[in-house]
């Protein structure tokens, strides 16, 4: 991920209309596209979830968090860090467990 820089101002005020308790930007990466694990089918399953990937802090519990702002529609990944978030690196992807499912972020 790249480093965030006065350029993401825009960014964090986009966020903030959708979660005003966000107050800072982490690391941000410019293109990334969101999979699912179909267990019965036992393979990754492409989503209409893809674009840039914000990692942020909140004012509020839960304290961090990331969000796709999706390019293809507008629904958006929001996906609180929390202790049911299970998540591993395995570069170039981000691989992560949350309570509803398992899912790739490439």
């Amino acid at each position: 991920m790249e480093t965030v820089n006065a350029g993401n101002t825009m960014s964090l005020a986009a966020l903030q209309r959708q979660d005003p308790y966000i107050n800072k930007l982490l690391d941000v990466t410019g293109q990334v596209a969101l999979y699912n694990f179909n267990s019965k089918a036992n393979e990754w399953e492409k989503t209409d979830i893809e674009g840039t990937l914000f990692v942020y802090a909140r004012s509020a519990s839960p304290y961090h968090g990331f969000t796709i702002m999706n390019r293809l529609s507008t629904e958006n990944l929001v996906e609180p860090i929390n202790k049911d978030l299970e998540f591993q690196l395995q570069d170039p992807f981000l691989l992560y467990r949350n309570g509803n499912c398992e899912s790739i972020v490439q």
